[in-house]
């Protein structure tokens, strides 16, 4: 998980600095709720609630950088705009399984997933950052008020 210390040290080694802002959207994500994603606008209000006065550019920045970094997951839901998670490690690395038709998401465990992307990674030479799989279907709740009445 990372710390603020860690976050500032990798952003040094890359030649940025960990800025009040981006140690803000840091610590929002660390105290996310379990299994609660936010989109870029998801966070800029509640970073408004809470008399944080971020802009929204300035968020959708970070969390692109931090998605880059391998901090945070990039998450495509139905909705057609991004989400975004605090990426942990094993054993709480999880995938998605998410209806088209209501956006219902459940987080499900896989480690056959997570076998299979690293040993592809690390037979090409790459460093694992993320593995996720996003499950798009529809829910039993949706296919019930899809069939004839």
């Amino acid at each position: 998980m990372y710390s603020a210390n860690s976050l500032k040290a990798e952003l040094n080694d890359r030649g940025w600095r960990l800025t009040p802002q981006r140690e803000t959207i840091l610590n929002v994500f660390q105290n996310l709720q379990k299994g609660k994603h936010l989109s870029a606008e998801d966070l800029y209000n509640l970073l408004e609630e809470q008399g944080e006065p971020i802009s929204l550019s300035t968020i959708y920045r970070t969390v692109k950088l931090m998605a880059r970094m391998g901090i945070l997951r990039e998450l495509e839901f139905a909705e057609g705009h991004k989400h975004y998670e605090l990426n942990q490690p094993y054993p709480y690395h999880h995938h998605h399984l998410i209806c088209v038709k209501c956006n219902k998401t459940i987080e499900f465990k896989s480690d056959s997933v997570l076998k299979i992307g690293s040993k592809t990674a690390k037979k090409s030479g790459f460093h694992l950052l993320d593995c996720q799989l996003s499950i798009h279907a529809i829910c039993p709740q949706c296919q019930r008020s899809l069939l004839p009445t």
